[in-house]
Parts: C-alpha cells; structure tokens; sequence
C-alpha cells in the first residue's frame, strides 16, 4: 500500500493455463471489481492479459486502455506476463506497462520533434538510445524547449545528434503519443515527425560523447529498411511506415505512428 498499489482476482480459483478457466469462475467478478472501484476509488485498474478482462466482462479487449470504465476508475489491458505468452517479446510487454505507468502518473505530455532523414538510395539516419531497460533506435530529435518552435527545436536536435546542419525541411508526415516516466517531470511526449531528405553525410554529432551519453545517445548510423526489421525502433513499426512512404510518397495528413 506504500506505493498505493493494490492486488487482487478476477477468478475465483488459479489454473495450470488461463485455457483451463470456464465462465462459472469468474461468477460475480464484474460485480465485486465495481464494488471496489466505487469503495476504493482507484484511479486504474490493470488486467494483466486479455483473458482476465475477457472473464469479467465478457468482451474480448485490445491491449491499453479501455473505452469501458467503473465510475471514475479506468480500465487498462496489459499483455500476459506468462511464459506461455513467449510469443509477445519482452520489449513489446514493456512499453504496454510504460505506457500504463506514464498515464498512471498523472504528469503532462512533453512535446517534442523528430526527423525521418532519407538519403537517396531510401537509407534512414538512426540513432542508438540505452536506458536501464535495454537499447533501440530511434529517428534524430527530441524535446521542444519552452518557446521554441518546432522547427527550431528540430534543427537544435539534428545538429547535436547527428550533425546535420543544411537541409530542407519537408512535411511532418506522422504523429505519435509514447507514454513513460523516465522523461523528468513529464508522463512520456507527443512527437511530430518532420520528413528530410539529404545527400549522404558520416554522422558528426554537435554534442560531445560525453554529452550525447547524458542525454541517452550512444550511437548514429544509416539502416537499409530491411535492416530496420532486425532491431527494436521507436515507433515499433518503423520499417513499415518508411517502405509505405518510398512507395506512396508522403501522406496527404499525417499518420498516427503507434507506440
């Protein structure tokens, strides 16, 4: 209770399998979570797996949040966390229970911005983030600083990561809202990702290794798209959106990019 967290049930009984529970086994579940949703008033209540949430309700949910709610309680599906569920890797578990952690915070979205750098042979400038969690690759950019336009604050961002100083700056082609609280005094941030197109150029960060280190950069390259398939990116369907764009051009409103 410390950390105003609490445990509890959906069925009455464990099991080898979520398989092996029948619907007697969640008899007046539904019942007894709204009881204490209108006796606790917790601000979340998380299933962990969708056949948790199926049981009680009977509705097969998606992962995240939920449009159903107890009251002023909301709802969240978070993936199984069984090895039976192997098939889900770990980091696609994780950023669901960041995301439930940055909602759950309560702290505002930071905004922020983000370049897809293209050269002419379709390549994407990457960068290399490490946290306590592990590593990815993500797309050049970063925080928009208080009243600073997002133009501005992309070219900051493009000059201390990467060391692109030149370029022309072409359409914001996706959006995407990433929740987490590693980010001081913000719940996660919500990005407009701009599209660049460029000559090839070696990676000459602005910052110092130092510096870059501090900020969580740790390296630059170029990825062929299918190389983007053998890493963890941010957004987690990168290499799909890029080859949509070499293909269909830029689009007419920007996409929602996912998590």
């Amino acid at each position: 209770m410390k950390e105003g967290l609490g445990l509890t049930n959906a069925a009455h009984r464990t099991t080898p399998g979520s398989g092996d529970l029948r619907r007697g086994d969640f008899a007046g579940s539904a019942e007894r979570l709204e009881r204490l949703a209108r006796e606790l008033k917790p601000k979340w209540i998380a299933f962990v797996g969708k056949e948790a949430y199926r049981g009680v309700f009977g509705e097969r949910p998606e992962l995240g949040l939920q449009e159903r709610a107890l009251g002023e309680t909301r709802l969240f599906v978070l993936p199984s966390t069984s090895p039976a569920n192997a098939a889900v890797p770990w980091w696609e578990r994780l950023q669901w229970f960041q995301d439930l952690a940055g909602r759950a915070s309560g702290l505002p979205l930071r905004e922020a911005v983000r370049a897809l750098v293209l050269d002419p042979a379709g390549r994407v400038l990457m960068v290399r983030f490490e946290d306590n969690f592990g590593t990815w690759w993500s797309t050049p950019g970063g925080g928009v600083e208080p009243g600073e336009s997002h133009e501005h604050a992309l070219a900051r961002e493009l000059a201390e990561e990467v060391g692109l100083l030149d370029y022309e700056l072409g359409p914001v082609i996706w959006t995407r809202e990433h929740r987490l609280v590693d980010i001081a005094a913000h719940g996660g941030q919500r990005e407009r990702h701009y599209l660049i197109r460029t000559d090839p150029f070696d990676p000459a960060p602005g910052f110092s290794p130092r510096e870059l280190v501090a900020e969580g950069v740790h390296d630059a390259r170029w990825f062929t798209v299918d190389e983007l398939d053998t890493v963890i990116t941010g957004p987690r369907r990168l290499a799909g959106l890029v080859r949509d764009l070499l293909e269909n051009g830029p689009p007419t409103e920007p996409i929602d990019a996912g998590v």
